[in-house]
């Protein structure tokens, strides 16, 4: 079965990419594996991929670490709202009845650009939201593996992840399609994002 799952799955993409209109946004908690589940993701569609984070630090010439510790997550958040609003502006969506199929793309966000309202609206107004989801005990493991997270350096990484979240779960709640990325491999993530996004069209 799969066998048969993965040998579908291109033309399954296939089918999709000639269906939607819109760029699709990953959204969820670091550590979900957003970037490395968007990447494959993009490449099975033949769609371009972007790193939100990746945007924000070219935009600003800084590294997030190092834009959390000069100017504070407020700040952090308005560039990442202002970035997020020109990537998803320019990833598809219909003007005047007219698709531009080449802008499409899949985007990875930071774990906290789907919790600001006015990131999440507009991202909801112009892509499709995907909520990349996961245990805690998966997203522990998977965090330890990088030094790069501001808000993990005020101390123990499991209880700041529980903690966050169940703060932002209802926030990530409102993306029209969930998917579970556990321990399986990230192929099979991306077939089940497949299947979900083809079964809410």
């Amino acid at each position: 079965m799969e066998h048969e799952d993965a040998s579908s799955s291109p033309n399954l993409a296939g089918r999709l990419a000639d269906r939607l209109d819109r760029s699709i946004v990953l959204v969820g908690m670091m550590g979900v594996g957003k970037t490395t589940v968007g990447r494959k993701l993009a490449a099975m569609l033949d769609w371009p991929f972007l790193d939100a984070d990746d945007e924000i630090e070219r935009a600003a010439q800084m590294s997030i670490p190092e834009i959390f510790a000069s100017y504070g997550e407020a700040y952090f958040r308005s560039g990442e709202r202002r970035v997020i609003a020109r990537l998803v502006g320019e990833g598809g969506g219909q003007s005047e009845g007219h698709t531009d199929q080449r802008a499409r793309r899949v985007l990875a966000t930071g774990g906290g650009a789907f919790v600001d309202p006015d990131t999440r609206a507009l991202i909801l107004d112009r892509a499709i939201a995907v909520w990349l989801d996961s245990d805690v005990d998966t997203l522990v493991a998977r965090v330890g593996r990088k030094g790069n997270r501001p808000l993990l350096r005020t101390g123990d990484p499991r209880e700041i992840i529980t903690r966050l979240k169940a703060e932002r779960e209802s926030a990530y709640a409102q993306a029209p399609i969930h998917v579970t990325s556990g321990n399986q491999p990230h192929q099979a993530t991306v077939l089940a994002i497949l299947k979900a996004i083809d079964a809410w069209l």
